[in-house]
This record gives structure tokens, C-alpha cells and sequence, in this order.
């Protein structure tokens, strides 16, 4: 059975080429992100960078089931800057990933046309220089039981190669699992037919 549990994104930061028109300079820079505050670091940080650029324009999506995704023009003609990040980010089709274009303006102005054609190019050149991966999208679950059933649980947990997140082994155990979506409900029902183990969806 095959279910859509994977999703594309990038290993890391990364910066394009250096594109130039008319004298304007545009630099594109890749993030991975997981959340609206790393997305806002970064920008700060790419401010802070090229503080004597013009305009840093952005496009993120955040999310694999539920998407949400922001284009930003930061001062260029509607349309012309934002959305052609975001367009390239789909293009790659990757999400939890941040793209910024800084442009140094030349002096003279590149149209509408021109712009689109830049801001593209540099946000197709940052993910260009980026290291594309997948990962798959997991389901978290918590698990307790007695701390007798400790080594018939972990059996379990390494046939089916689940991550544990976080443990508390005491009187009673309490582990954090984190499981493929593809394989959650069948591992929901191992544990759940378990006398002894209670697993609840996170």
C-alpha cells in the first residue's frame, strides 16, 4: 500500500550565484524552517547581512497536511518579487523551507517583467545550490506500561524501526514514539491489542 508520507525539503542553508541585470544584484538564500520564528530569524539575520540592500524580498511554505505559505515583495510592484520565490519553491516542490532574494538596486529600473525574471532566477539559484532530501511525515504516540513489559515493548519498537523521542522509566514507563504515517495505524493496533500497554495519539 502506498501513502503519501513523504515530503521534500533541504538539508541546510545555502546560497545561489550572484544574478545580475542592468546593474541591480540579487542574492537568493535557502533555510530549512519548522516554524514561523525560525522564519522570522532568518529574515532578521539576512537584514542584518546586507543592511545596505534594497529590498529583501521572501516566499516560505511551512507544513506537509496542512500548508501554509506566505510571498512577500517588501516594497517591489505587486506580484513581482514574492510570488516568483513561491513559484520556485513549488516548482522544487519542497515545503519547511524559507527563500529570501536580496536585491542591491543599480539605478535603473528593470520593469516589471524584469523583475520577475530576477527574483525567479534568484530563488531558482539558492535552491539550485541546496541539498534536496525527504523525509517522512510521522505520527507521535505515547506509550505506558509496567516496567515488566519493558523488553517485549522494544522488541517491537525495533522490529518496526520506531524512533523513541523521549523516555521515563520508572515504576511505571512512558515513552514518546514517532511513527511513519504509513505504518501508524497498524503499530496504533500492535500496541493497542498489548494487554498491559496503553498508547494514545499525541
Amino acid at each position: 500500500m502506498l501513502t503519501q508520507d513523504i515530503y521534500k525539503t533541504i538539508s541546510k542553508s545555502s546560497v545561489g550565484e550572484l544574478f545580475k541585470d542592468k546593474n541591480s544584484k540579487f542574492i537568493g538564500f535557502a533555510f530549512p524552517v519548522e516554524n514561523e520564528d525560525q522564519i522570522k530569524a532568518y529574515i532578521d539575520e539576512v537584514k542584518k547581512e546586507h543592511h545596505s540592500a534594497r529590498h529583501w524580498c521572501y516566499a516560505y511554505q511551512l507544513g506537509t497536511e496542512n500548508i501554509s505559505f506566505r510571498a512577500n515583495d517588501d516594497g517591489e510592484p505587486n506580484n513581482s518579487a514574492g510570488m516568483p520565490i513561491y513559484g520556485q519553491i513549488q516548482s522544487y516542490e519542497l515545503t519547511n523551507i524559507l527563500v529570501v532574494v536580496v536585491r542591491y538596486y543599480g539605478g535603473i529600473k528593470l520593469g516589471v517583467g524584469g523583475l520577475i525574471n530576477a527574483y525567479k532566477t534568484g530563488a531558482q539559484f539558492a535552491l539550485e545550490a541546496s541539498e534536496i532530501i525527504e523525509k517522512t511525515i510521522n505520527k507521535h504516540f505515547s506509550l505506558k506500561f509496567e516496567y515488566k513489559n519493558m523488553s517485549k515493548v522494544m522488541r517491537i519498537l525495533k522490529e518496526h524501526q520506531i524512533e523513541i523521542l523521549k523516555q521515563t522509566l520508572e515504576l511505571d514507563c512512558l515513552l514518546e514514539i514517532s511513527v511513519r504515517k504509513g505504518n501508524a495505524s497498524k503499530v496504533f493496533e500492535i500496541f493497542n491489542q498489548f494487554y498491559g500497554v496503553t498508547i494514545d495519539e499525541l
